[in-house]
């Protein structure tokens, strides 16, 4: 799994607990569907009862019992292979105690409910189980609480409705987890993995929409041709997802357009399913003479491996619940006039990666292969597509463009700190503060301070020695990490990606003779979007002096003068540096001029504007420790890194070369290239 991915997700985590810190009663934690919630889910509450052992957690799923059990079996593994060891987690179901009165025990701390087991004319509201349990816990009798809090978290909670609100009493604080909350909860203070941070973390898929008049057959022969590629290079058996409309339309879609496709002599071999949502099982059918003897019941765990024989499955309008298929790399929307458009829940189906535990191990081509799916639908308007560019390959410009990556190694720092011996004489103030604000404490500093603290850490004491002494051992941490002459590696060299996307702005310019190309079916597009004014006139700045420079605009004639922007998506040129943290620097721009060296551009502004807000202390501190890092980059990997900084319509650029750091004006740059 790559690092990225793994510091997003504790990121969000560390925020989400740390925001607890504010006293409030609600909270929503929004993440695209396959980014990991269930995880992050577990992680969060893993952190709370490390240190809260009068804290119990009550996870409210979705009506359809294969959610609660999913959630369920998914914390029971996490706590078991002690990846969350301090989760104790129980299933509520309304068959635990067979024929007599139904029981809930009172001495776990994660319960994971159904939502519709707790309505009217439930077992479990009926005969008062639930009730009872909720004060047994807190103690919370004639409005006198005595025992432990309850924290509520609703799962998928943009489709939870109030069975538990006229329990809110029995409740501490109300986490809300989602890829869609509603509006009114995203009110409450919230945590947020937007769809692009997840995407160039490889968390999930970016998704590639396929046009509208694609037939069913269409869609089937693209998928056949990569399901080749997926078995070769992602030892991976990929599914293709149909979705048709409500119930009504169900059978004349299946019989005058499906079945007929599926059975056609070019598709035979596909092995099919018909899931049709209904919990017995009835009208339930497929192709596959194997899966036919299991009970439909079955159907779903064993579609969902790896290595399963299924290829098409087709649902109907249900499947934005609770299903995770990671193989699913396709969906296909059945259009009529009953169709609803595609929202994040559906698209979610197939943008997770099936690959993610060890997609650093991968090759580009495959790397590119498990971050792709491809959507035939109606586009949801809500959401921005981004615009997908591909590397001229003709004019091998992978190994044209060759960039040294930098990394910095934490591993020496366990060598150089040892911890043991910097608390050795210290002694624990006993009267310090309460273990909920220390743990906020500690949630507060960067991720490999608190890996260091449960390193360290074996007893509670100390634990709360490391906590009591955290700034000293920061101090010593940060003083190691930032000496970059020592903690700077270089990695082997990599280029720019075969493909990568950007978002669309109004920020746009017209290029034809960089690195990049847009294709939109058959159609080339020269026009390309940047983040902002400063980028879209430095690109300005580049494009000029490539036809000052040379004969020819063509990639392919004259000398080879290359320049493209870095769009971080894909890309592996990247720069680590430390700042609250390790971060890594994406550059905004790379060139190779006329005589083969690399120049590296990382642009800024100084200048205001009604959408963009400076906070000038922010400003000069990420310029302070780019600045460092930079210079060091530019020795240890010879490549020419710059700042050039904005201000008006000057341009005041920072030039690091070989360690060395000057000042020089925009000529002045452009006669360095001639």
């Amino acid at each position: 799994m790559l690092q990225e991915a793994k510091d997003l997700q504790n990121r969000a985590v560390t925020q989400l607990v740390s925001s607890l810190a504010q006293g409030k009663t609600e909270y929503t934690f929004r993440a695209p569907t396959g980014s990991g919630k269930t995880y992050m889910m577990a992680d969060f509450m893993n952190r709370i009862l490390a240190l809260q052992s009068n804290v119990v957690f009550l996870v409210s799923s979705l009506s359809k019992s294969e959610l609660a059990e999913q959630n369920y079996n998914s914390f029971c593994a996490l706590s078991q292979n002690g990846t969350f060891p301090h989760l104790n987690p129980y299933l509520i179901n309304s068959e635990s105690s067979g024929e007599g009165a139904l029981h809930i025990p009172v001495d776990y701390n994660v319960y994971v409910l159904p939502r519709d087991l707790y309505k009217d004319r439930s077992k479990l509201k009926e005969e008062g189980t639930f009730l009872n349990f909720l004060e047994t816990t807190t103690g919370n009798v004639f409005n006198q609480t005595t025992g432990k809090q309850i924290y509520v978290i609703k799962d998928e909670c943009h489709i939870a409705t109030s069975n538990l609100d006229e329990l809110s009493k029995f409740f501490s604080v109300v986490i809300n987890f989602s890829a869609t909350p509603k509006s009114s909860q995203l009110q409450k203070t919230y945590v947020e993995i937007t769809n692009t941070a997840a995407e160039e973390a490889k968390l999930i898929k970016q998704v590639e929409f396929q046009p509208d008049d694609d037939t069913l057959d269409v869609a089937l022969d693209h998928f056949e041709e990569t399901k080749i590629n997926y078995i070769n290079l992602l030892q991976v058996n990929p599914c293709f997802i149909i979705q048709i409309s409500n119930k009504d339309k169900a059978e004349e879609e299946l019989n005058n357009n499906i079945f007929p496709t599926l059975n056609n002599t070019k598709h035979q071999d596909l092995k099919w399913v018909y899931i049709t949502g209904d919990k017995s099982g009835k009208g339930c059918r497929t192709n596959d003479s194997g899966l036919n003897k299991l009970p439909v019941s079955k159907w779903k765990e064993y579609m969902k491996g790896k290595e399963s024989s299924i290829s098409v499955i087709i649902f109907k309008m249900v499947i934005s619940e609770g299903w995770d298929i990671p193989r699913a790399c396709m969906l296909y929307q059945v259009r009529d006039t009953q169709s609803k458009q595609l929202d994040e829940q559906v698209m979610g189906r197939v943008r997770r990666n099936p690959r993610l535990l060890d997609f650093e191990f991968l090759s580009k081509d495959a790397q590119e292969l498990a971050s792709t799916a491809w959507i035939w639908g109606i586009k949801p308007k809500e959401i921005s597509l981004p615009k997908h560019v591909n590397l001229y390959r003709n004019y091998d410009i992978e190994n044209e463009i060759s960039i040294t990556p930098t990394k910095l190694k934490t591993e020496n720092v366990n060598n150089n700190l040892k911890v043991e011996e910097l608390l050795e004489n210290k002694k624990s103030k006993l009267t310090g503060g309460n273990i909920f604000e220390m743990y906020r404490t500690l949630v507060q500093h960067e991720n490999k301070i608190q890996e260091m603290c449960y390193e360290y850490a074996d007893t509670f004491q100390k634990w709360r020695l490391f906590v009591e002494n955290i700034g000293e051992v920061k101090k010593k941490y940060h003083s190691y990490i930032t000496d970059y002459e020592k903690s700077m590696s270089v990695c082997d060299a990599v280029s720019f990606p075969y493909g990568s996307s950007y978002n669309e702005t109004e920020k746009t310019l017209t290029l034809d003779d960089w690195v990049w190309y847009r294709k939109e079916g058959d159609t080339l597009f020269d026009e390309f979007s940047f983040d902002s004014e400063a980028e879209k006139k430095w690109a300005e700045v580049l494009k000029d002096i490539r036809q000052n420079s040379i004969q020819s605009t063509n990639l392919t004639e004259g000398n080879k003068f290359l320049w493209g922007k870095n769009f971080p998506l894909n890309s592996e040129i990247k720069f680590e540096y430390f700042s609250d943290g390790i971060h890594s620097s994406y550059p905004d721009f790379v060139m190779k001029d006329k005589k083969g060296r690399i120049h590296i551009f990382e642009v800024k502004s100084v200048n205001k504007s009604s959408a963009l807000s400076i906070n000038e202390e922010e400003y000069e501190t990420k310029v302070r420790v780019l600045k460092e890092c930079y210079r060091v980059c530019s020795k240890k990997t010879e490549h020419i890194f710059y700042l050039p900084i904005l201000d008006n319509n000057t341009w005041k650029i920072t030039k690091f070369e070989n360690g060395n750091e000057t000042t020089i004006d925009k000529s002045t740059f452009i006669n360095s290239l001639k």
